[in-house]
């Protein structure tokens, strides 16, 4: 049994891989864990519901005005997420529009609308269409539809003037009758 192959073979030294290799593969290993850990704490963390209380937030609007609900303690604050490439949010637009303009002279309820995973020059172009003047802001590292964990848009949140969530709207208002029940305004 004299086959070359299996003698070249035999001789021939096996490769190590360096060590920086496993240290890599590893460092790759554990935050992919950490990653997925997070993920499972959020998603365990527990829904908004009415009455809940809503942390304080802070906006910076496409004006550049800076908008925190912190300082709006007393008022009521409709909060809706939408974006311009969501057609179901183009029917919504004249509805809020609509309610916005009955509502603001006693400066009781405050619109804010949160531009979500939308690029800034399409929110202006929509904003500038459908005539919405109430303040509008980008959702900046979609920080603020994490905070309410939104499940897509639009999506309406009615926070009370003590800071609590008194009305959630999942989908779009087809109303103005509907939206001014939401606003307790009939």
């Amino acid at each position: 049994m004299n086959d070359p192959l299996a003698a070249g073979a035999a001789k021939t030294p096996k490769k190590h891989l360096p060590i920086w290799v496993f240290i890599l593969a590893g460092v790759i290993l554990l935050g992919f864990l950490v990653l997925l850990a997070t993920g499972l704490l959020l998603n365990r963390q527990q829904a908004l519901t009415l009455g809940s209380r809503v942390e304080p937030f802070s906006v910076t609007s496409f004006d550049g005005t800076v908008i925190s609900t912190a300082d709006l303690h007393g008022k009521t604050v409709l909060l809706n997420f939408w974006a311009s490439w969501c057609t179901t949010c183009v029917d919504e637009a004249a509805i809020l529009e609509q309610a916005w303009r009955k509502v603001s002279p006693d400066q009781k309820i405050v619109f804010i609308g949160v531009d979500y995973a939308d690029t800034e020059p399409a929110a202006r172009a929509f904003l500038q269409k459908y005539g919405i003047d109430y303040t509008n802001a980008p959702d900046l590292r979609s920080a603020l539809s994490q905070q309410f964990r939104i499940t897509g848009v639009p999506e309406t949140y009615l926070i009370g003037g003590d800071g609590t969530l008194s009305g959630i709207k999942i989908g779009p208002f087809t109303s103005l009758d509907e939206l001014m029940t939401f606003l307790g305004q009939k």
